[in-house]
């Protein structure tokens, strides 16, 4: 029997706005429409939401910690959490996301797994802080992918 082995994405960006903007653009549903996700999100611990994933439907979440405007973590599906942390950086933000889960045991997620840092990396974030500052975009966009065990 192999043992199991466990992936974390992670990548960040900088965004030239406040922690305090950002944090909007994380949590108010209207805001992170404009970026990434049509979604009932709440910062609240406990509060349980969905995220509409063009191509995949309707993704249940549920929030499991929240420290405005520096750290915002749910579940996201069965299997993931993200974890967003929010840094001040000069005169903006940098955005931390690590999305942790991933069984490289399961072929389905290994796909995932390669296909999503890069998706986060360079269309995602990118389009965060397109929305949250002029110009920003993929001028400062850095990934690395991480296996924990």
């Amino acid at each position: 029997m192999t043992g199991r082995s466990f992936a974390t994405i992670r990548v960040d960006q900088f965004v030239a706005a406040p922690p305090a903007k950002v944090w909007r653009l994380l949590t108010e549903p209207a805001l992170l429409r404009e970026w990434w996700a049509e979604g009932d999100v709440a910062a609240v611990v406990g509060h349980q939401f969905t995220l509409d994933m063009p191509g995949y439907g309707k993704q249940p979440c549920k929030v499991l910690e929240v420290d405005p405007p520096h750290r915002f973590v749910y579940t996201f599906t069965a299997a993931w959490t993200l974890t967003w942390r929010l840094e001040p950086e000069g005169k903006g933000t940098r955005v931390f996301l690590e999305h942790s889960g991933f069984d490289l045991n399961d072929t389905r997620m290994a796909a995932a797994f390669d296909r999503m840092g890069p998706g986060w990396r360079d269309v995602v974030l990118p389009r965060l802080a397109r929305t949250a500052g002029p110009d920003q975009g993929e001028r400062d966009a850095r990934s690395r992918h991480h296996q924990a065990r």
